[in-house]
């Protein structure tokens, strides 16, 4: 059987974390981000954590299964 191969998508936006958790950065703050508050990009600039439902699917695409 061939070797399973990463999503090459997947493997720049998601992190593993040291218990073993997934990191993800947030959306919206990349353009256009001058009629964006300052508490709304300051919230955004931190790191946030895959949500429960789509762990799955990120270790699927990141071969973790």
């Amino acid at each position: 059987m061939p070797k399973m191969k990463t999503n090459s998508g997947a493997k720049k936006r998601f992190a593993l974390t040291g218990s073993g958790k997934i990191k993800r950065k947030h959306a919206f703050k990349s353009h256009i981000l001058t009629k964006k508050t300052k508490k709304q990009k300051r919230n955004l600039t931190h790191t946030g954590l895959v949500a429960s439902v789509d762990v799955s699917n990120v270790k699927q695409m990141l071969c973790m299964k």
